[in-house]
């Protein structure tokens, strides 16, 4: 009788044992899986520096695009399955440096820039390193920051505003003065992103919680003029987007309290 207790024990334990490795196998995919897509991200901007050298810039406009889009799903997928991390947190700074720092310095340097000598490597490079510089600070505040604002413009929203300039010169032509144009343009974003302009991030706006159903028509009649007309499309989007948060700040900067000033917080806490 101890005999068949014992291994009854000993079946038991086994069983538990198999269970428990088969619980942790779908943790271990599931932590992969929002990796996956920040690879796929990393291996869009890779692509698109590619084809830039190669002068194909519409191909390494539409292939980033769809680096943004696998960025905008390895976040959630994250909170969906509970497996964020402080690795998959670096991992994807590491991806959007690649994806929208370098492919988009590299793509307006080969486009506009090699005419123009050293300041055409200056200005290229000064976009790389604003939004190093930009992913760097994210990361230091990323406990500070309101959900519902950016600290200054994030970085795929300006390589989209890139890519957005680059799309709208290939279907209209602006002329001789077309790199100085783009010069002025890509300076502007890349000071965007160090600013401590608040860009509205729509998480936890009222408008969109009160009004899904319109706000869900006007995303896919977006989306539809996306499809229809690219190339102008997104130059138009995202220069709305900034110029309304601009805009928006001036006029509410009276009534709104700072939200990005911790260091005069943090000294009224300590004294």
């Amino acid at each position: 009788m101890k005999k068949f207790v014992v291994v009854k024990q000993l079946l038991d334990a086994t069983m538990r044992n198999h269970m428990n490795k088969y619980d942790a196998q779908p943790h271990r995919l599931t932590f992969f899986l929002p990796n996956t897509f920040t690879a796929l991200n990393m291996g869009c901007g890779f692509a698109a520096i590619i084809m830039a050298t190669k002068g194909l810039y519409y191909g390494a406009c539409m292939i980033l695009i769809l680096g943004a889009i696998f960025d905008s799903v390895d976040g959630r997928i994250a909170r969906l399955t509970g497996t964020q991390s402080e690795f998959g947190e670096q991992f994807d700074s590491i991806s959007d440096v690649i994806s929208f720092g370098m492919a988009p310095a590299f793509m307006i340097y080969f486009k506009y820039f090699q005419d123009l000598g050293r300041a055409g490597m200056i200005i290229s490079f000064l976009y790389l390193l604003c939004g190093a510089l930009r992913l760097a600070r994210f990361n230091a505040n990323i406990n500070k920051v309101p959900s519902n604002y950016f600290q200054g413009l994030p970085i795929p929203g300006a390589a989209i505003a890139i890519i957005g300039f680059i799309m709208v010169t290939l279907e209209f032509d602006f002329g001789m003065y077309r790199n100085y144009y783009a010069a002025a343009y890509v300076v502007f974003y890349a000071l965007l992103m160090i600013s401590n302009i608040p860009f509205n991030s729509f998480k936890n706006s009222d408008y969109v919680r009160k009004n899904r159903r319109k706000v869900l028509a006007l995303i896919l009649l977006i989306l539809v003029m996306v499809f229809i007309y690219e190339k102008l499309m997104i130059f138009v989007l995202i220069s709305a987007y900034v110029l309304g948060c601009m805009v928006y700040n001036i006029f509410s900067k009276d009534t709104k309290v700072e939200i990005f000033d911790w260091e005069d917080n943090d000294e009224e806490n300590e004294s």
